[in-house]
């Protein structure tokens, strides 16, 4: 074997899953909203946008949590954030509805209980004197 032989092994070599008889470990899963949780973020914030509450949202995706946010007006800090963190699933649940202060509306397990929250109460309204 020449040396440019050997030195294409060697590189070739460093491509393998195996670093010094070790697997690499497996890639954490990435948190996102699945088609049914964006459907539902995506009705209640269609409803507040028609009502001229909420005018734009941002959607991150963390390394342990999805979150979507929701603006009055885009150069302002979030009103709502709604997060999914898989942590929480056994205990509070994995869903939150965190407002612009940082306190936590809601925690539940189930996403469409939990951003009942956010709607607009409809008890409210003015009557004539």
């Amino acid at each position: 074997m020449s040396e440019a032989d050997e030195s294409a092994s060697e590189r070739s070599g460093s491509l393998s899953p195996l670093v010094h008889g070790h697997k690499a470990p497996p890639p954490k899963p990435v948190v996102s909203f699945n088609r049914r949780e964006l459907d539902t973020i995506l009705r209640l914030y269609g409803r507040m946008v028609a009502d001229g509450e909420w005018r734009d949202y941002a959607i991150d995706i963390l390394k342990d949590r999805a979150v979507f946010s929701v603006f009055r007006r885009s150069s302002e800090m979030p009103l709502y954030r709604i997060e999914k963190d898989p942590k929480l699933a056994r205990r509070q649940g994995a869903y939150s509805i965190i407002a612009a202060g940082g306190m936590i509306l809601k925690r539940g397990h189930d996403l469409a209980q939990v951003l009942r929250v956010l709607e607009k109460k409809k008890h409210l309204r003015v009557v004539d004197a």
